[in-house]
C-alpha cells in the first residue's frame, strides 16, 4: 500500500489482517494498547503492554509467531527484517524500560532533574556506555545497519533526551508511574532474550557505578557538524555488524552477561555471516562500477 503515519482504510489496506492479528494476540492474553500503519508503506505498528523482562521476552516471540501466521493465512509475508527496502523508514523494536521496587516507579523523582530520579539517569549512563557493546546483539543482522543511518528516525549517535527522538536514548513526557526510558537502537530480528538481557545489565551497571549519562541534547543530531558532535563528545554506533562485533568482544561487563558458550557461538556465526556478505557483489556495485571502469 501506499499509506503513511496513522493512515486509514482504504489507503491503509492492511488494517482488516492487522485487526485480525490483535484479535488473535487478545485472545492469547496480551494486552494490545495501541496498533495503527506506521511511516513505510507496508509497514505497522502493534503495540502490548510492559511485563517484566521474562514474560516480555516470551511475549516478543510469541508476537513474532503470531503475526507471521496471520500474516500467512491471508496470503501475506509479514517481515521482521530490519531495512527491506531502501530509501524509506526501516523498522525498529524501541524498548521501553523502567524499574519498580514495592509497587513504585523508581526512576520517577518530581524533585529530580528533569523529574527523574538519580537512578534513572543512572540508569541512561549505562545504556550509554555500553551501546556499542551490546549492539551486535540488540541489531545482530548485516542489514540492521543499513537501518541505524541518517535521516529515517534511527539512532546513529549515542546521546539521551527528554525531548526529542534522534539520539539513542529518549525519555518520554509521562512521569509519575509511567516514567521509562526508551531505546531506540534495536531491531526486531535480534533475539530478544539475548537482547533485553544486555540492556537490563547495561542499565544495572550504570546504577552499581552511578554513571553520569551527561546533560541531554534536545537539539536535532543529525543536523550537527561533525565538530559540533565532538565538541559535545556524542560518540557514535558501530557502522556495520563486523564493528559492532569488534565492540562486543571489547565489552567484558556484556561478554560475562551472555556468557562464554552463548559469546563464542554467536560471534563465530555473526563474522561468518559478514564474511558471506563482503564477498558478494551487489546490484549496487555493478550499477555504479562496472561502466566506469
Amino acid at each position: 500500500d501506499s499509506a503513511s503515519y496513522f493512515d486509514l482504510t482504504p489507503v491503509d489496506q492492511g488494517e482488516d489482517v492487522r485487526r485480525e492479528i490483535v484479535v488473535a494476540l487478545e485472545a492469547m492474553g496480551f494486552q494490545v494498547e495501541a496498533a495503527h500503519h506506521e511511516v513505510a508503506p507496508g509497514q505497522h505498528e502493534i503495540d502490548f503492554r510492559y511485563d517484566d523482562v521474562l514474560t516480555t521476552a516470551d511475549s516478543i516471540s510469541t508476537f513474532r509467531f503470531v503475526v507471521k501466521n496471520v500474516a500467512n493465512r491471508n496470503n501475506l509475508h509479514a517481515t521482521f527484517m530490519p531495512k527491506p527496502i531502501y530509501g524509506i523508514n526501516g523498522s525498529g523494536m524501541h524498548t521501553h524500560q523502567s524499574l519498580f521496587a514495592n509497587g513504585q516507579n523508581v526512576f520517577f523523582d518530581p524533585d529530580g532533574r528533569w523529574q527523574l530520579s538519580e537512578t534513572c539517569l543512572n540508569y541512561i549512563g549505562g545504556l550509554l556506555r555500553h551501546a556499542k557493546g551490546f549492539c551486535a546483539i540488540t541489531n545482530p543482522l548485516v542489514n540492521s545497519y543499513k537501518r541505524l543511518v541518517p535521516g529515517y528516525e534511527a539512532p546513529t549517535n549515542i546521546a539521551w533526551s527528554e525531548r526529542n527522538r534522534s539520539p539513542l536514548v529518549r525519555v518520554p513526557a509521562t512521569r509519575g508511574v509511567g516514567t521509562r526510558v526508551e531505546l531506540r537502537m534495536p531491531d526486531p530480528s535480534c533475539n530478544p532474550y539475548l537482547a533485553l538481557a544486555v540492556m537490563l545489565r547495561s542499565g544495572l551497571d550504570g546504577i552499581e557505578k552511578q554513571i553520569d549519562p551527561g546533560p541531554p541534547v534536545n537539539r536535532n543530531i543529525y543536523k550537527m557538524s561533525y565538530r559540533e558532535r565532538r565538541h559535545l563528545k556524542i560518540d557514535e554506533l558501530p557502522g556495520n555488524l563486523s564493528e559492532a562485533l569488534d565492540e562486543l568482544e571489547k565489552d567484558t561487563l556484556i561478554k560475562e552477561t551472555l556468557g562464554e558458550h552463548i559469546l563464542k557461538h554467536f560471534v563465530e556465526a555473526k563474522r561468518e555471516e559478514w564474511f558471506g556478505y563482503i564477498k558478494h557483489v551487489s546490484p549496487w556495485e555493478v550499477e555504479r562500477y562496472l561502466g566506469v571502469y
